[in-house]
């Protein structure tokens, strides 16, 4: 199921994408957030602090989440996204 992120990169620039779970393309919206995306394809990535570790897959909608939360401060998440595995403590 589609859903929107919105969030800035390390330079201050902010983008809003859709998380579109199709392989072919994984993130519409900004140009810079779907060639992080795209350049991190088939790459290990933790989906939360504490794992699992899967690899980047565009129809991947978890792992597609986890590069922009690694890569770029995620401010928002829209309904329908992934939950992130809380460290206990």
């Amino acid at each position: 199921m589609p859903f929107n992120v919105t969030g800035a990169f390390d330079d201050g620039a902010t983008y809003s994408v859709q998380v579109t779970g199709r392989a072919d393309r994984p993130v519409i919206g900004s140009h810079r957030a779907t060639a992080l995306v795209e350049l991190r394809q088939e790459s290990p990535i933790s989906l939360s602090p504490t794992g699992p570790v899967r690899t980047v897959a565009g129809d991947d909608e978890a792992t597609v989440l986890a590069v922009l939360r690694e890569y770029t401060s995620v401010v928002e998440e829209g309904p329908g996204a992934p939950r992130q595995a809380q460290v206990p403590g």
